[in-house]
């Protein structure tokens, strides 16, 4: 049975403000967001009857959202040959590359509270540009799991890749977000001890 124009109404209205934030993750412009947005409802709305399945709403019109977007990277540069979220070879050191190991290097003892000194010296603003600075295709993931809770299989669905090929890229995505903020922590003054110092220690509490 094929989704009815209230239904459609309704849940394009309850999933407005997550389609708004990929948009503006993805295209990094307010302006082009909006016309994602708007271009993404007008496809969704003539392709309604190619949706059966209420449930699959969500992940369906993500997907088409991701399509359109694409659609827009080809009109932008006709001689760019742009493949679907296409990612750039060599990204695999990014995936091994752990923040929380970082924190627990012997310099960071100098603080008493590695991870909220590292947390402090960051800004929103600081994580909005390392997620707009990844490729299209980590962009998205990151932008779908962490920022929007979807689940994997979701992505897999909306972005018509295979579950291990979402795992892949989050990883690559988080190692490569990670590596840019605590760069951006170290310039905000995350340093190490000075020499010949010893990282003071907190007394326990009994």
């Amino acid at each position: 049975m094929a989704v009815s124009k209230k239904v459609f109404e309704d849940q394009v209205l309850a999933l407005l403000g997550c389609l708004q934030g990929v948009a503006r993750r993805l295209t990094r412009n307010e302006a082009d967001a909006e016309d994602l947005v708007a271009e993404t409802v007008a496809r969704a709305w003539r392709a309604l009857d190619t949706l059966e399945n209420e449930e699959a709403f969500r992940a369906w019109l993500f997907r088409i959202l991701n399509n359109t977007f694409i659609s827009n990277l080809r009109r932008a540069d006709a001689k760019a040959q742009h493949e679907p979220l296409a990612c750039v070879k060599g990204e695999d050191d990014e995936a091994g590359f752990s923040v929380f190991e970082q924190m627990h290097q012997p310099f960071l003892l100098w603080f008493s509270n590695p991870e909220q000194e590292f947390l402090d010296k960051l800004l929103r603003e600081d994580l909005d540009r390392a997620i707009a600075a990844l490729p299209d295709c980590h962009r998205v993931v990151v932008i779908m799991s962490d920022l929007q809770e979807f689940s994997y299989a979701e992505i897999a669905e909306a972005l018509a890749i295979p579950v291990g090929t979402v795992r892949s890229r989050l990883a690559r995505a988080r190692g490569a977000l990670q590596k840019v903020l605590w760069r951006q922590a170290q310039a905000y003054g995350l340093r190490n001890a000075p020499a010949g110092q010893v990282p003071e220690q907190k007394a326990k509490v009994s």
